[in-house]
């Protein structure tokens, strides 16, 4: 029997949205093993009866639902009616916007039939998700400033530790942006596409997570000449830069806040910031921070004044050439804000990208009208612990990645910043307990699923970190160093995902067998690139259905059909990632 209380759709979400000018995806949501198949029914506002039947495809499954999906081609002005069509054995429902009907309610008066169906009036093509046509290919590499390189000493602060000195909250390296400008040809080598580099904007700290002035790069990374420099030269080498902004709070020492603090209700900026009342005082802390504490105030984003110097700002580093933001807690500011940083910035550079940082469901934010994608921490979650701690079985990480992917749009998928760790989180070698062979093959499903996969600098080299402060230690720069395994690990698969088209824009199926996670991207043309993850300490093999010989990245096994299948055997702790090689 069709489980009903299971099966969901919802109109103009990620459930049905426009793709292209005259495409539109539309998802179905039943419970999981209850159907044998799904189909959806679509015709005229005004002609039903001229409907078409279309199959549709079971693109994903989780622990509860399989996910079905059709996208339609929109051959006529759209003005669409749909809805879907379960069989399952004798039994046959149809599921429209009240719910679930039989076939001959569709035959009454035409009143009537109006209730039945979900609709689609039109694609307005400013409603499209425009996403960056770059970021398929991207493969990010996350810069903490202060610590990748020194490049210029004389812009170093009094303070400064000895490269290398271990790292604590408060101290200084002496990182910058000529340090960035110098090892361009290194980030060329291994393969980066894209620069995503901590704040890089006047603060107190070695994070500068704590903006004192928007509208200055901070004076021991250099100035607004070497920003320019810096985008002009990794354009160059082939590199884009995604500059971080903190819009949420700013530091203590922001003169405007200082203002407050000092007059008050007299000062002109009383009202860029969250006050309770006046006079602000400290403890008890009578005005809105970010966290605990009050050193970080929350600014007033809805103020006309708080705004527009805030939008000013961005607009005048946008023109710098930059290829994008990461937008710090970004969830915490209001979307009406959102809304015109995008206008802003797309109309400065309609191929800049916008990473929201939101560690939950962002579906909210993410219809193309404010950010393009986010830090993809609800899939690092189950990355660590199946990849890192064996916490989960290959069948639970599966299903928890698949539930994130179903929620949000393919655009939204592909702008995805995947990452394993970061500046606010320990190195994932550290969780994985110091395996190498975890950490590759996590590397290997995050190289080839969809969005864009993000290397947290040094992690390449086999740095290693617990969490902050740990996790922010300096680059080392000795090659003698380095674990040279692991960068031609990682150099091959950057290379991989810069050049494989299958990969940045194939179409995704994920599951389990045998204890191996299974990923498929494919074209409607027949290739495709498939990982097969063992994370385990035994050999496990499969059987996939295939339509040519496939090669191993990594070692240059071939695999040949027989009898139709491919049989690919994993040793324990490896990955394969697998390349089509003919079709036939």
């Amino acid at each position: 029997m069709i489980n009903r209380e299971a099966v969901m759709h919802t109109p103009r979400s990620s459930d049905c949205y426009p793709f292209a000018e005259r495409g539109l995806c539309i998802r179905l949501r039943t419970a999981k093993g209850n159907v044998e198949k799904v189909q959806v029914l679509i015709g005229s506002f005004y002609g039903w009866e001229q409907r078409e039947t279309f199959d549709m495809d079971k693109v994903a499954s989780d622990k509860l639902f399989d996910y079905y999906e059709y996208r339609y081609d929109c051959r006529a002005d759209i003005r669409l009616a749909y809805c879907f069509r379960l069989i399952e054995k004798e039994e046959e429902l149809l599921y429209g916007e009240n719910g679930f009907f039989v076939e001959s309610e569709t035959d009454v008066d035409h009143d009537r039939t109006d209730f039945l169906f979900f609709k689609y009036s039109t694609i307005n093509p400013v409603d499209i998700h425009r996403r960056p046509s770059w970021v398929g290919g991207a493969n990010f590499y996350q810069i903490f400033v202060e610590r990748f390189a020194n490049g210029d000493d004389s812009l170093s602060p009094k303070n400064v530790q000895p490269w290398g000195t271990p790292p604590t909250r408060s101290n200084f390296m002496g990182g910058d942006l000529p340090g960035i400008i110098q090892h361009l040809d290194y980030l060329q080598e291994l393969g980066v596409t894209a620069l995503y580099l901590t704040p890089i904007f006047e603060g107190g700290s070695n994070h500068k997570y704590d903006t004192e002035d928007y509208g200055r790069i901070d004076p021991h990374f250099g100035d607004e000449d070497t920003l320019r420099e810096l985008v002009q030269k990794a354009h160059e080498h082939g590199i884009r830069v995604v500059l971080d902004a903190v819009f949420n709070h700013c530091s203590f020492h922001f003169p405007p806040f200082q203002d407050v603090l000092k007059n008050g209700e007299n000062s002109p900026y009383k009202t860029w910031f969250r006050a309770k009342e006046f006079p602000l005082t400290i403890a008890p802390q009578n005005y809105e921070g970010f966290a605990i504490g009050p050193y970080m105030p929350k600014l007033n984003l809805a103020d006309e004044g708080m705004r527009q110097h805030i939008l000013k700002n961005v607009e005048k580093w946008t023109r710098c050439g930059i290829d994008g933001w990461r937008l710090d807690v970004a969830d915490a500011v209001d979307c009406v804000f959102w809304r015109d940083f995008r206008r802003l910035v797309r109309s400065i550079n309609p191929e800049a990208v916008i990473i929201g940082e939101c560690w939950w469901n962002s579906a909210d934010w993410l219809r193309g009208d404010m950010w393009d994608g986010v830090m993809n921490y609800p899939v690092e979650r189950p990355s660590e612990l199946y990849f890192a701690k064996s916490a989960i079985s290959a069948e639970e990480f599966t299903n928890r990645v698949n539930q994130v992917r179903m929620r949000y749009t393919r655009m939204a998928n592909e702008c995805m910043l995947n990452l394993l760790d970061s500046h606010d989180a320990p190195r994932f070698i550290n969780l994985c307990g110091g395996d190498k062979r975890r950490l590759k093959n996590a590397a290997a499903f995050l190289f080839t699923y969809i969005g864009m996969p993000c290397t947290y600098y040094g992690t390449e080299i086999g740095m290693t970190g617990e969490n902050d402060p740990d996790d922010r230690k300096c680059f080392d720069w000795n090659r003698d160093n380095w674990d040279m395994d692991l960068w031609e690990y990682y150099h091959k698969l950057m290379v991989l995902r810069r050049d494989d088209t299958i990969v940045q824009y194939g179409d995704v199926r994920l599951w389990s067998e045998n204890e191996l996670v299974i990923l498929r991207r494919f074209a409607a043309y027949g290739l495709s690139v498939i990982t097969v993850i063992n994370n385990t300490e035994e050999e496990h093999s499969c059987e996939l259905s295939n339509i040519g010989g496939m090669t191993d990245l990594f070692t240059g096994d071939k695999f040949a059909l027989e009898n139709g299948k491919l049989h690919v055997t994993v040793p324990p702790m490896t990955a394969r990632v697998l390349t089509t090689d003919s079709l036939f």
